[in-house]
């Protein structure tokens, strides 16, 4: 159907599918590594800057913090995503077995969870029947689990996406800190920085559907106080020490 009473073409290739969400949660997700680089580099450069590092001092400690951060973040989402994708293979694996062994009461299972979403008893159970024809495991893995068995999550993709992420976001701090004249580095810092939140607090929301202010609020007001607090650290360490 493409009308519907003389209000025009109606798109159906709407955003439900599953493919869609899963890129949207990978956007999310990189939006929100992207924010970690930006906020975790620049408390750690800004620190630094506070307690008078030179420019060479600053860049090492930048690029370190670079690298750690990303690879951190690359390796906890690779064990996060890597235990998501053992517990959903197992749970198809068992799916699987019970198909084979105990098929009418996989069948009855399936017709239950079609009635609890609405549907009368015998057309539920019409459509189980026809799912499971076409593909039983795939009709219980989306009914009873959520998983779409060609679709599992990938802990190597994961891993490379919050690297990048990670490391697109820190080089703003960096590069803010490290190429402009040592009197102007730390406010053209904060200034870089305080934008980028706006920018991924923004970002971030609308991906998720919410309201963007306040995540943009609370997205600048934790940086604000993540870099004026190392800010506050360096400068005493640097005084205490000088």
């Amino acid at each position: 159907m493409t009308a519907s009473h003389g209000q025009g073409p109606v798109d159906h290739n709407e955003a439900h599918d599953a493919a869609l969400g899963g890129r949207l949660n990978w956007l999310r997700a990189a939006v929100l590594g992207a924010n970690d680089g930006v906020v975790s580099t620049a408390g750690l450069v800004v620190g630094v800057a506070g307690a008078n590092a030179s420019s060479s001092e600053l860049l090492t400690a930048g690029l370190a913090g670079l690298l750690a951060g990303s690879l951190s973040m690359a390796a906890g989402e690779y064990v996060s995503v890597s235990t998501q994708r053992d517990a959903e293979q197992a749970a198809l694996a068992l799916e699987r077995r019970e198909l084979h062994h105990t098929p009418e009461a996989e069948l009855a299972e399936l017709t239950g969870l079609y009635e609890a979403k609405g549907l009368e008893p015998e057309l539920a159970h019409q459509v189980a029947v026809q799912l499971t024809a076409h593909d039983a495991l795939a009709a219980h893995a989306e009914a009873e689990l959520g998983i779409d068995p060609n679709e599992l999550t990938n802990p190597w993709h994961a891993a490379w996406a919050s690297f990048a992420a990670f490391t697109v976001g820190a080089l703003l701090p960096l590069l803010a800190i490290v190429l402009p004249p040592p009197t102007h580095r730390v406010w053209i810092t904060v200034v870089a920085v305080l934008a980028a939140l706006v920018v991924t607090g923004w970002a971030s929301a609308r991906l998720g559907g919410a309201d963007p202010r306040r995540a943009v609020v609370r997205n600048v007001v934790g940086g604000g106080i993540a870099m004026g607090v190392t800010y506050a650290v360096g400068a005493i360490l640097g005084a205490s020490t000088g």
